[in-house]
């Protein structure tokens, strides 16, 4: 069941529950999890004194800040601003580019600014599995304080087991998460309702009164506070970046029907308890359940957080596959764990290296409160940069007044900007942590996509046209053997160099011969309607454009069988493809710094195969090589 199964107009209501179960699991494990820690750190180490006053004015804070940031900017707003039905930082960035496309100095600042969210996101999914084991495992030490010193080896086999397990797919897993998630929100719920219940007159804090009061009457401990509370709407972006998966009417029914309710009980209910009992404050989460409750609730907590890991490293695979698609990164080998489903994907390089970087986290950081730090830098540089790119999307793709384009996104961006603030002086505490990843992935994405440009003018300036070519070429034609040549192509009309070796070396044309260039766009999905694009050259040669989404599998032999349409048959067993395998060679020349230039030939030196990425059959590969200076 897809998430258009529930706009047709005889999905009924099963369809509708269905995909709104999946939502729980898959778009909510992150924030459902953010009880575990969210409200412990606005109280750790003293920094926000614990008195009646200030529990009202944090509750009312928390309150007020799920409802704006995420029930207002991203379930109100955001999640408007699809790119043909698709969500995510991604496709945020190809909306807004395209918006601007007419302005190119504001689209290339926009293009840094998406490329720089999205290797903060790669942050964000270190940050996420590392957090929400780690504080999930933490409730042993309410059950016996001397078992602290289990809680990170326990936590690292944990995850080593969940990311050992990736190579498999989520698909027999993932049918599980909807129905735990759903579970661990109704405990939520149960366990704040219970305290409410003892002190009712917590709930005076759902107005903002008390948030208000609290904000003028202590700015300084108010702000040190915010850095805390952002970690209440954690995970708010999956809303939006799993648009594709769900649709916006389940995602919508699940936050206000299940997630922001069972939200906002826990933490008016840890508030409660902290009323009665503030030596709690210590870890009010597990404080909330009895004693005999505490190890089936340790066991479900832990079973939560795996979800909400597990749904970051999902993420992660698709982000991925999306900024290969776009020049932001090299190839990488990308592994189908589903005959069925096309989305779900593994890629071990990604799945291994997020492992090693949670596993310094955990170890150096060492607890829950520690990396607190480091994951409110992460989500607030993440919100902020969605916040931007919404302006121009609205202001130059929806074609918006300016007036109400600015009332739309000038209030979130204040907000998002005041809590990245909070934030930013924890830099050292910790917050150094995700940023380090970022400009790391930075410098690789926009190294790649500079050079891939280099290597694109360099080829461009070399290149012979290939129409003149092909009709010079006939003025004394070659000996022309039975079956199909598909020459790969980067550029559209110029001359490969793979032909131009193999009439050097071969000395002989196919008898049909098919110049494909293939051509991803910032756009989700191109359907095989506008999949393929034929210019005939003459001499039963043919130039190809092959147009593919960021979403879609590059399957250039399944692309190809669609110009039988055209009148041109292939022949499976008689069509071989001709690659040129450019090796680049650093120059001191224009260009990029030299570091980078041999950065950049490394990552391509190491880049996964052509052939593999674009389902090339193994057994019908010519490869002929060529050196490229930059």
């Amino acid at each position: 069941m897809t998430a258009s199964d529930a706009h047709r107009p005889h999905a009924g209501q099963a369809a509708l529950a269905s995909l709104t179960l999946a939502a729980i699991g898959v778009v909510y494990g992150d924030i459902g999890t953010s009880p575990l820690y969210a409200l412990k750190e606005v109280f750790a180490h003293g920094r926000v004194p614990l008195n009646p006053d200030n529990i009202l004015g944090i509750l009312s804070l928390a309150f007020w800040t799920l409802t704006v940031v995420v029930s207002l900017k991203y379930v109100a707003l955001i999640l408007r601003a699809d790119n043909n039905g698709e969500g995510g930082l991604i496709a945020m960035l190809a909306l807004a580019s395209q918006a601007v496309k007419d302005r190119p100095v504001l689209r290339s600042r926009l293009l840094l600014l998406g490329i720089f969210g999205t290797a903060i996101f790669f942050g964000d999914g270190v940050i996420t599995p590392a957090i929400s084991v780690l504080s999930a495992v933490e409730g042993l030490e309410v059950v016996e304080p001397g078992l602290h010193r289990f809680v990170v080896p326990l936590t690292l086999v944990i995850l080593t087991v969940l990311f050992a397990a990736q190579r498999f797919g989520t698909g027999v897993v993932g049918r599980f998460f909807g129905p735990i998630t759903l579970l661990w929100f109704g405990v939520l719920a149960v366990l704040g309702l219970v305290h409410i219940a003892q002190h009712p007159a917590v709930l005076v804090a759902l107005s903002p009164h008390y948030a208000v009061g609290f904000l003028l009457a202590q700015p300084g401990v108010a702000f040190v506070a915010l850095a805390a509370l952002v970690l209440c709407v954690t995970g708010a972006e999956a809303l939006y970046a799993d648009l594709g998966h769900f649709g916006k009417k389940p995602i919508r029914l699940a936050w206000f029907a299940v997630v922001m309710p069972a939200l906002v009980l826990n933490y008016f209910g840890q508030g409660a308890m902290l009323l009665q009992h503030p030596e709690n404050v210590g870890n009010p989460f597990y404080e909330m359940a009895p004693s005999w409750a505490l190890y089936p609730l340790i066991l479900l907590a832990t079973l939560a957080a795996v979800i909400a890991s597990q749904a970051l490293i999902t993420a992660a695979f698709s982000v991925t596959k999306q900024a290969i698609q776009l020049g932001y990164l090299p190839r990488l080998r990308l592994l189908h764990t589903s005959v069925r489903e096309t989305g779900q994907i593994y890629v071990p390089f990604v799945n291994w290296s997020l492992y090693v970087c949670i596993v310094i986290a955990v170890v150096v950081f060492g607890s829950s409160s520690a990396l607190a730090s480091a994951y409110g830098i992460a989500v607030t540089i993440d919100m902020t940069i969605t916040t931007v790119m919404t302006f121009f999307v609205i202001r130059y793709g929806w074609k918006l007044p300016l007036w109400l384009c600015v009332a739309a996104t000038g209030s979130f961006f204040v907000i998002d900007i005041i809590f990245f603030a909070a934030n930013a002086v924890k830099i050292l505490d910790g917050g150094w942590f995700p940023i380090l990843i970022g400009v790391v992935m930075f410098t690789l994405m926009t190294t790649w996509q500079q050079g891939r440009h280099l290597m694109s003018e360099r080829l461009r300036d070399e290149a012979i046209d290939l129409p003149v070519f092909i009709e010079s070429l006939f003025i004394h034609p070659p000996l022309r053997v039975p079956g199909t040549a598909v020459f790969l192509s980067a550029e559209k009309g110029a001359t490969p160099f793979a032909l131009l070796h193999n009439l050097k070396h071969n000395k002989v044309l196919h008898a049909q011969n098919v110049f494909a260039t293939v051509r991803h766009h910032e756009v989700p999905w191109i359907g095989f309607d506008r999949r393929v694009e034929v210019e005939a050259l003459g001499h039963d040669c043919w130039q190809v454009v092959l147009h593919f989404g960021f979403k879609n599998d590059p399957d250039v032999p399944e692309a190809l069988q669609l110009l039988a349409g055209r009148g041109i048959v292939l022949d499976d067993m008689e069509t071989s493809y001709f690659l040129s395998r450019d090796s680049v060679v650093p120059t001191f020349a224009r260009g990029m710094w030299l570091w980078r230039e041999k950065l950049f030939a490394s990552m391509h030196r190491n880049a996964a195969a052509a052939a593999d990425f674009l389902y090339l059959p193994a057994n019908r590969i010519v490869e002929l090589g060529s050196k490229v200076e930059i």
